[in-house]
């Protein structure tokens, strides 16, 4: 059972992790990897709207992942939009990035290989890392006009599609973590972060729910 003040402290976290934006037409959408395939169910849905002419997913494996996607992200991220019915020749792959900063860099260069010209971009995440990803991308790619997605979810619903409390609250508390610091070190932007949202930060840690928080000789972004 979670304590009313964790549940609640976990919402402010997920509200501010979400960036708002109104999705739009771009010239690609990039699916960043992850465990979660609902990062490529919103990306196919983005592109049957009409919103993108092409589709890019991006990421290797991870701890969280290799059990769900042995072949890794992308390569599932890919299945499953031709699942969908996306044409094969609509989805680019890359397979390598291992962490949010190589998933921009290693996706640029296969665009660019590609021959696609790139002035804006649907970048579609898990719902807790819109904030994260957006300054990543903004930091490393500043030419290009980025514009964050994810599913359309409560706290509540993505606890209950995950089925571990636990472990989202640490993703919560991860992600933040690497706003405050990431900055300082150049991997993203930075972005002022609300008291209310850093006081919930510092409870969540007390209460100790850092799993997903990094040492200082940590080279994970």
């Amino acid at each position: 059972m979670i304590a009313e003040q964790v549940q609640a402290d976990a919402r402010l976290l997920w509200d501010y992790h979400q960036m708002g934006h109104a999705v739009r037409p771009c010239s690609v959408a990039i699916g960043l990897g992850s465990h979660d395939l609902g990062v490529a169910d919103t990306a196919v849905e983005l592109f049957k709207r009409g919103l993108v002419p092409v589709l890019l997913f991006t990421g290797a494996t991870s701890p969280t992942s290799r059990g769900r996607m042995p072949r890794g992200e992308a390569v599932h991220y890919r299945e499953r939009a031709l699942e969908l019915g996306v044409p094969s020749t609509a989805v680019l792959v890359e397979p390598n990035a291992r962490n949010t900063g190589e998933n921009i860099r290693f996706s640029r260069q296969v665009l660019e290989d590609a021959g696609v010209t790139v002035s804006s971009v649907l970048l579609v995440s898990k719902p807790y890392e819109e904030r994260r990803a957006y300054a990543t991308a903004c930091k490393l790619w500043p030419a290009v006009e980025f514009v964050s997605a994810s599913t359309p979810m409560t706290f509540e619903q993505y606890v209950d599609s995950i089925q571990d409390v636990h472990l989202v609250i640490d993703m919560l508390v991860g992600a933040l973590q690497r706003l405050l610091i990431y900055p300082a070190q150049g991997f993203m932007i930075s972005q002022s972060v609300p008291p209310d949202v850093m006081d919930a930060y510092e409870r969540l840690c007390r209460e100790g729910f850092t799993s997903r928080l990094i040492t200082a000789d940590s080279s994970t972004r």
